[in-house]
């Protein structure tokens, strides 16, 4: 027995229709079943679906409200300066520092958290307008025409200017008293660390000063956003502990024992690594500090250049000449934030009693986090924070 042989599915029929119309179909199913013309068939249909999909439904997001964050203001504060913005940034395991745009929603804006972000908020709305929040009022870009000299290598070094102004005058923060009692802080240790650093920069209130490591990369850069934020800045002299050469701050440390020329030298060195800093600082320096003849060629060429000594409190009573303040306590020996509350409040008690407290404090995440939550209830409590050159005198 034979069965009938199937006729296949595109092959057409008599009965399927005659003339022009039955060619034309004929030819049609005959090339649907060429393989090649029938993926690229479907691929067109694909995207012309998708195509039609996009014109329907659209942006969802198109002409909503956006929130544009710019470095504008520390691009303009250093753009004259080179490698400030390689110091600028992040850390290899964090995205590089940019322009962002953002959708607004209902709830917080959805940035991402890698860590605070500089300069000025822009908010634009589809009406027009924008509406601009400043992390602190910047300070003057440094530095300023007649308090700089040619110093080692053709860098900048400090000097009082023809009309008698000092650096010390001229690069500190702007202050005026309200007749509470007066707390200051100095947060140091500053440049070594690009996160720690711009962490402190942009979450502390610009009342606190800010000193940073003669040896940090793109020092300028830092100092000079620093200023951006409303900071005045003090640089840091490594200077020689009990314990050297076991423990070492590093080179050019002033040394107790070195002559009044090798300090002098040194210390230009230290001095021409930036400007716009309104004095120094000691990083360690036990020994240094109670050695006068050591204090003496010291203090001697920072008062000849018009600069402040800030000390931790090592130095209190020490170093006569140039304009002066020691800290009455480091708030961070113990590294907790009960502890360091602690000693703030002591801060407090201290101003309270004497008019004035200074404290001094390193850039550990936990200082700069409890700091900057102290700081916002400082003025409720009836005091008034102040820069550390407030409270210095000669």
């Amino acid at each position: 027995m034979f069965s009938k042989k199937p006729v296949p599915a595109y092959t057409a029929s008599p009965a399927a229709g005659s003339g022009r119309l039955a060619n034309a179909r004929v030819a049609v199913l005959t090339a649907v079943q060429n393989p090649w013309i029938g993926s690229g068939g479907a691929g067109l249909l694909f995207l012309l679906t998708l195509t039609a999909l996009v014109a329907i439904t659209g942006d969802p997001k198109a002409g909503a409200p956006t929130v544009r964050i710019s470095l504008a203001k520390a691009a303009a504060s250093g753009a004259a300066v080179p490698g400030w913005r390689e110091s600028l940034s992040p850390e290899a395991s964090e995205a590089p520092l940019t322009t962002g745009v953002y959708a607004l929603s209902e709830g917080p804006i959805p940035l991402v958290d890698s860590g605070p972000i500089g300069g000025s908020a822009f908010i634009t709305l589809p009406g027009g307008g924008a509406s601009e929040a400043s992390p602190g009022q910047p300070l003057q870009v440094a530095p300023f025409a007649g308090l700089t000299e040619p110093g080692p290598g053709g860098a900048p070094l400090p000097v009082i200017g023809p009309d008698g102004r000092t650096p010390a005058e001229a690069y500190a923060r702007p202050f005026t008293p309200n007749g509470k009692p007066r707390v200051a802080l100095v947060v140091g240790g500053l440049g070594l660390n690009a996160v720690l650093t711009r962490r402190a920069i942009e979450t502390l209130p610009p009342e606190i000063t800010l000193s940073f490591a003669p040896y940090a990369e793109g020092l300028q850069g830092w100092i000079d956003l620093a200023r951006a934020n409303g900071h005045e800045v003090l640089l840091e002299a490594p200077m020689e502990p009990a314990d050297y050469p076991q423990n070492d701050p590093g080179p050019m440390t002033l040394l107790a024992a070195g002559r009044p020329e090798e300090t002098v030298r040194k210390l230009e060195w230290l001095l021409s690594r930036a400007t716009g800093y309104y004095g120094l600082t000691n990083y360690l320096g036990s020994r240094f500090l109670a050695t006068p003849t050591a204090m003496s060629a010291f203090s001697g060429a920072l008062k000849a250049r018009g600069l402040a000594f800030i000390d931790d409190g090592a130095a209190a009573g020490k170093g006569a000449g140039p304009v002066r303040a020691s800290a009455n306590r480091v708030i961070d020996d113990d590294l907790s934030a009960e502890a360091i509350n602690q000693q703030l409040a002591a801060l407090e008690a201290a101003a309270r009693g004497k008019g004035q407290a200074l404290g001094s404090g390193f850039a550990y995440p936990v200082t700069v986090d409890q700091a900057a939550i102290w700081a916002r209830g400082l003025g409720e409590r009836g005091f008034q924070l102040a820069p550390a050159s407030a409270l210095a005198r000669r």
